[in-house]
């Protein structure tokens, strides 16, 4: 899953949410240089990507996009997933997406100086740019996607990714929707399991 999926899934603790859209930057157990609570939603994050990557319909998801993308099938599936949960938030989440987003902004600049220097590098265009809004349009996929190829230097094609997600919505929808409903589950239910964490 991508940054708005690891931040929804994390319940409303800002703390855990932080440390659920750093997770990528941590490494190894350097999350344990982090407060209870942002470490807590590191190895959430953890928990998500092995969740997903393991789940029936994101794997068949990756295999029909593997003909056309290759090895960037993954990052694609993870950027389409949070594509349709941004476009249909509403059914998710009683909270607005723009006032959702708007909260977790000031997450960010409220506990800035826990982030990691990588991430500390583009927050301010993240959140100047709106980015987490972005996702719900197919023009903010392709921007999206377009910043991945110019920081990352990657050669996803940008336009051949976009067409590809105009024309299987509907059908990428029908693996979403179950997959995540299923993934909300597992989320509320570690977050309890892990509750006692937070004090420690």
């Amino acid at each position: 899953m991508n940054y708005l999926a690891h931040i929804f899934l994390s319940g409303p603790d800002r703390q855990i949410r932080l440390g659920n859209f750093i997770g990528d930057a941590v490494k190894g157990n350097s999350y344990n240089d982090y407060p209870p609570a942002i470490r807590k939603g590191i190895l959430l994050h953890r928990a998500i990507d092995d969740y997903t990557d393991h789940h029936p319909a994101f794997i068949e998801c990756v295999r029909r996009l593997k003909p056309c993308f290759g090895r960037y099938s993954s990052i694609l599936a993870d950027i389409y997933f949070d594509y349709l949960l941004a476009s249909r938030f509403q059914e998710f989440s009683e909270v607005p997406l723009k006032r959702f987003t708007r909260n977790f902004y000031w997450t960010m600049i409220l506990y800035r100086h826990r982030l990691p220097a990588r991430i500390k590098r583009f927050m301010w265009h993240f959140i100047g740019t709106g980015r987490l809004d972005k996702y719900a349009s197919v023009g903010g996929i392709r921007n999206s996607l377009e910043i991945m190829v110019r920081v990352g230097r990657i050669e996803l094609p940008v336009e051949r990714a976009v067409d590809y997600l105009a024309t299987h919505e509907a059908e990428l929808w029908v693996d979403f929707k179950p997959f995540f409903g299923s993934l909300q589950l597992y989320c509320a239910d570690w977050i309890a399991t892990h509750q006692s964490a937070k004090g420690k």
